[in-house]
């Protein structure tokens, strides 16, 4: 394990308690039963750019954001980062590695300063699979997972590279937007290169492409770089 453990103190007790409540997978317990959830859950709190998790931790760990955002990334052989998922605040990941035992083929590593919460397998198992609630929640979630993961195949499955940086735009959109009178703006301070590693392109390729969206109208990148998808763009979607 690479980040060290950190007692929380009571305000962020309470906030990690209040992220437990809005997690679909555990909103379905009682009370006493999230209290017991959360003595279970270890805290850490990881820099930015350090590795919450190594691929061989992947099957004896879930975790949860209770703060900031973290990456999940496949490295080639060549040391080459792909993105495979962002996980924000209330966001949990990890799962199937407790129930299969088998490693993810990805490590885990923090965006920005933040706070999570591991689970290990034993405690999984022992109160979280006893419980036919979170068991029917699981199947649902192991659904969602497996429908983004098709909709990140079909992105990846265009050869053409503004296909599908579109189409990784397309998803962020839907997963990360929040929506407003000017569009969806994504919640992610993305840098270029990271948006590159999502699309499988190079940065120089993401970075002119992003360029012609914005000289387009269809996406403009804010201030705090965030990116705003305008209604051009999803039209422009639908045409191609």
């Amino acid at each position: 394990m690479s980040a060290y453990v950190q007692p929380f103190t009571v305000r962020q007790k309470s906030r990690s308690a209040e992220v437990l409540k809005n997690i679909p997978f555990f909103s379905c317990m009682n009370k006493n039963e999230l209290a017991e959830i959360e003595k279970l859950l270890v805290p850490k709190r990881i820099n930015k750019n350090q590795v919450v998790l190594f691929e061989e931790d992947t099957p004896n760990y879930m975790y949860v954001v209770y703060s900031g955002k973290v990456r999940a990334v496949h490295q080639s052989e060549d040391g080459k980062e792909r993105i495979l998922a962002i996980h924000k605040r209330g966001d949990f990941f990890g799962e199937m590695g407790l129930l299969d035992g088998k490693t993810a083929p990805a490590s885990v590593i923090a965006m920005e300063d933040t706070e999570i919460g591991l689970l290990a397998k034993q405690d999984f198992e022992k109160f979280m699979l006893k419980n036919n609630n979170v068991l029917l929640n699981i199947i649902t979630m192991l659904c969602a997972r497996f429908r983004e993961s098709l909709l990140m195949l079909k992105a990846m499955s265009f050869a053409n590279a503004e296909q599908r940086l579109r189409e990784v735009l397309n998803s962020m959109a839907r997963l990360y937007g929040i929506k407003d009178q000017r569009g969806v703006m994504i919640s992610l301070k993305l840098t270029h290169k990271q948006i590159a590693d999502y699309a499988s392109v190079s940065r120089e390729t993401a970075t002119r492409l992003l360029g012609k969206l914005t000289n387009d109208g269809e996406i403009e990148i804010l201030t705090n770089k965030n990116i705003l998808v305008k209604p051009n763009f999803f039209n422009k979607l639908q045409c191609l």
